[in-house]
């Protein structure tokens, strides 16, 4: 039954007409508050997981090497004026003093090896060329002249991707002779410039049209595929108290751009997805969907998820019966009415309606005055579970009571309760210090997710900033809804095989 005391008239009248309207009606026992069993709600949220697709520049020189022949070209022809003829001025006159002289001019332009190299968005390409040039009799006077040269060919590659996930390249090349071919033939200097640049401009021509060819040899589209669905997974962040889990549901893919480390030529793309936290068992992997066109990355690339930190009720229940028992024995006093024996027994706490916290404490009292016999009735608390934003401190505001005892007479668990030791026991008791929890839940994140091999591929996650919300009564316990940012990676890197 509710009784609501006067607090403008003595004790003692006031417990008498409470006796008196008793006996004119009796009221049906207080019931306990609803128990709701919500579950802890934790909503998605949008991500972009980096996904660098990296080929070594070793391999991608290889395929060069390979597709470009040794001997660039090959030179046999008889020329009919190799040496142009000789005249003298003789009186004014030019009077020709030796004929044109034909010759035939044989020879080779070679390649050496092409190197591939750079840094940031530059790829530089390099192939040297050497050449070996003869002229052979020369005029029927001269049985053969054989000149040597070199030149540097330098290419400057800017690399794209379409969004079907063909690459592209855009080859800026040039060259230069550091030792031009030529000979000296009857004390003129002949050089083969022109007939060697006839035949570089050709190759040159030719490395730009092959290099996005042998792009394509690395297979991007295949490693992007195959990281794509690697992408949809759960990852565990948390093994118990309680389990907790990361889903990653990959919705699209966008190129950032490339950069040449080293010896390796990295491909960076950005998954967008969603990323799904659950409390318990682990969840059904997402489905995989086939790889999507490339969009132009608009977004940075940033990890965001929630983390639960849950208190449950079974660790706050053992707290407040022993901090009721510790009162009890000190001794407890009703304003007005005097010294009071009470025990308290079978503490339950539950989440119920309005974001609240139900406390239900089983309680014995008696009055040492004897002016009242032993009460013994189940009494019923709620109160509003609060935190500051960003605050791991967790208090219970607005503590409301209702009683439910045994008899119907005067209700002594209300005065009881609203005795302020009592209800500073029961604030005390339930005011909760979510720190340790909270730095728990985050470490063993951060640990999860650190580096987390699925077949070829590593996932790695840096968890940065963490914020958190308000404390909510939910039916595993009390909930504090923890948002951590960070970035992720997938890479690529196969499992190297064991040598029997």
């Amino acid at each position: 039954m509710h009784v609501r005391i006067d607090r403008r008239l003595p004790l003692l009248p006031a417990l008498l007409a409470a006796v008196s309207l008793a006996g004119c009606h009796r009221k049906a026992p207080v019931p306990p508050p609803p128990r709701l069993e919500t579950p802890v709600q934790l909503p998605e949220a949008p991500s972009s997981i980096v996904v660098p697709i990296s080929a070594q520049l070793s391999d991608l020189e290889r395929s060069l090497n390979r597709e470009v022949p040794q001997t660039l070209w090959s030179i046999d022809r008889v020329e009919e004026r190799c040496v142009p003829a000789q005249r003298l001025k003789v009186l004014g006159k030019r009077v020709k003093v030796t004929p044109d002289l034909g010759c035939r001019i044989v020879g080779t332009v070679r390649r050496g090896r092409i190197t591939l190299g750079g840094s940031g968005q530059n790829l530089r390409l390099t192939l040297p060329v050497s050449a070996t040039i003869s002229a052979e009799n020369v005029g029927g006077i001269i049985r053969r002249e054989t000149a040597t040269g070199a030149a540097t060919v330098r290419g400057n590659v800017r690399l794209d991707i379409r969004p079907d996930w063909t690459p592209t390249a855009k080859v800026s090349i040039n060259y230069d002779w550091t030792t031009p071919p030529g000979v000296n033939l009857l004390g003129k200097r002949i050089t083969f410039v022109d007939k060697a640049d006839a035949k570089l401009a050709e190759v040159v021509a030719k490395l730009e049209r092959d290099l996005p060819k042998q792009l394509r040899t690395l297979n991007l589209r295949d490693d992007a595929a195959q990281a794509w669905r690697n992408s949809f997974t759960s990852l565990q962040l948390n093994r118990e108290n309680p389990p907790v889990w990361l889903r990653i549901v990959p919705t699209r893919i966008g190129y950032s751009g490339y950069q040449v480390r080293g010896r390796v030529l990295e491909l960076t793309v950005a998954a967008q997805a969603l990323t799904q936290t659950f409390v318990g068992n682990r969840p059904k992997d997402p489905t995989p969907t086939p790889l999507p066109n490339l969009v132009r990355q608009a977004n940075p690339p940033h990890l965001a998820f929630q983390v639960p930190v849950l208190a449950d009720y079974a660790q706050l229940e053992p707290v407040l019966a022993r901090a009721l028992a510790k009162l009890a024995a000190r001794g407890i006093v009703i304003p007005k009415a005097g010294p009071v024996d009470a025990k308290f027994s079978d503490i339950t706490i539950y989440a119920t309606e309005g974001n609240r916290l139900a406390v239900g404490i089983t309680v014995k009292a008696k009055l040492k005055s004897g002016f009242i016999d032993a009460t013994h009735g189940r009494v019923w608390l709620t109160g509003m579970p609060y935190n500051a934003a960003n605050s791991e401190e967790v208090e219970i505001r607005d503590l409301r009571f209702a009683a439910n005892t045994d008899r119907d007479t005067v209700n002594l668990l209300i005065q009881l309760f609203e005795t302020p030791a009592v209800t500073e026991v029961i604030r005390q008791s339930l005011t909760q210090n979510f720190a340790k929890d909270y730095a728990k839940v985050l470490r063993s994140a951060r640990t999860a997710i650190a580096e987390r091999r699925q077949g070829d591929f590593i996932l790695r996650a840096d968890i940065g900033d963490v914020t958190h919300g308000r404390v909510l009564p939910t039916g595993p316990g009390l909930f504090m809804p923890v948002q951590a940012f960070g970035k992720a990676t997938i890479t690529y890197r196969p499992r190297v095989s064991a040598i029997p």
